[in-house]
């Protein structure tokens, strides 16, 4: 596998635009569209909230029903959330706008929103957007980093990733945008995700390795403990590499899930990483746990901590909040046989052992806390399970931007 320079409409066939449309605001891009010149077999993974926004109950139905996809069009600003029979009348109006302009079936165009929930879509502008965006598309490096800007909210930065593998002598590429900053807490995807890839893909293979990779990895991530009603992941392949057909319980199917994996956990650390007003990434690593289902439950217990999170702000290295969080987790385990280690770029201290905590250096734990990557090991020393959460740390703005966020 190979990362290489590009992002969203890196895979053959794809194109991608972002534009400005003024859904809420003022110059700044908030539509964005993903078109294939080819039919895709498409997987998806959407939110356990059980107020699903009008674009997710959409999208279900087409990723679970319909033959293929062909077009996503999102917009920013507006959630379409807890807008009742409207709000889906607009997914469907936005759906036509789309299908008449490309010339594809409605139900081949899947919609995405994100923003503010219970306001209505200004559909006369969405509708314009999508002009704008059938005009605008275009497989160029640029189009594909206008369309990642143009699904960001209070993210700061925008997230895309593109990577090669090889598929019985074919070079396939996948690529990614997504965007989350806030109202991460996901529990089957995260936010909004999307994945390309030019790769021949049985649909029943892809739907099994969308929905299993998910587990770790987008729900492994955490900013705020609260679930969107948004939440969406959709993985979109067109067969235009015309590699053999990847089917599971082959090489290629493992060769397809790693690089899947790759993407997704990669994506996922950069929205936790880039949470509302985090200063930090912080990651927490749980090996020798009994059950891989507890080291799980342990290790988002840590970083889903408001008390950690608000320790590694404060460069505070309170262990305590962390040997609390693993306590209520759910999980059972004996804390007298237990280690946790503290780890920088480039060193590893042992924090905690033996039911106490060591004698270590209160001043190089803080520095250790005040890197940009803030990475705790636990040793649960009790069998051969390992997992990994992500989250950042608990600041000031945090609270500002949603104090103000409707304004």
């Amino acid at each position: 596998m190979k990362i290489i320079d590009g992002g969203i409409n890196a895979p053959i066939g794809f194109e991608a635009a972002g534009i400005e449309a003024e859904v809420k605001y003022k110059n700044r891009k908030d539509m964005a569209i993903i078109y294939s010149k080819e039919p895709c077999t498409v997987a998806g993974a959407f939110t356990s909230n059980v107020v699903k926004a009008a674009p997710v109950l959409w999208d279900k139905d087409i990723v679970e029903n319909e033959p293929f996809a062909q077009a996503v069009i999102v917009n920013t600003g507006i959630a379409n959330a807890g807008t009742g029979k409207e709000g889906m009348s607009y997914c469907e109006e936005t759906a036509k706008k789309a299908a008449e302009l490309l010339n594809i079936p409605v139900k081949a165009v899947l919609v995405g929103s994100t923003g503010v929930i219970g306001a209505q879509l200004p559909i006369d502008r969405i509708k314009a957007g999508v002009e704008k965006l059938v005009v605008a598309k275009a497989e160029d490096r640029e189009s594909g980093t206008n369309a990642s800007k143009a699904i960001m909210t209070t993210d700061t930065v925008n997230k895309e990733l593109a990577v090669e593998i090889e598929i019985d002598g074919v070079k396939v590429t996948l690529g990614a945008m997504s965007k989350g900053s806030g109202m991460i807490h996901p529990n089957m995807c995260t936010m909004l995700g999307y994945v390309t890839t030019d790769a021949d893909i049985d649909k029943a293979a892809l739907t099994k390795m969308v929905k299993e990779d998910v587990v770790d990895t987008y729900n492994m991530i955490s900013v705020d403990g609260d679930t969107s009603t948004n939440d969406t992941l959709l993985v979109m392949a067109n067969g235009m590499a015309q590699n053999k057909k990847i089917v599971e319980g082959t090489k290629e199917y493992e060769i397809f899930k790693e690089a899947l994996h790759f993407i997704n956990e990669t994506q996922a650390k950069r929205l936790a990483g880039d949470g509302e007003g985090a200063n930090a990434l912080i990651e927490c690593k749980v090996i020798n746990a009994d059950t891989k289902e507890n080291a799980r439950i342990l290790a988002k217990s840590v970083i889903c901590s408001s008390l950690t999170k608000a320790a590694v702000f404060g460069k505070d290295a309170n262990w305590g909040r962390i040997l609390c969080a693993l306590g209520y987790s759910g999980a059972k385990f004996d804390p007298e046989n237990m280690e946790l280690y503290y780890q920088g770029s480039s060193n590893s201290m042992l924090i905690f052992k033996n039911g106490m905590g060591t004698d270590y250096s209160e001043e190089e734990a803080s520095k250790i806390l005040g890197e940009s990557e803030v990475r705790f090991l636990v040793d649960m020393k009790m069998g051969d399970a390992t997992a990994t959460a992500w989250g950042c740390d608990l600041t000031y703005d945090y609270v500002k931007i949603n104090a103000d966020y409707r304004s």
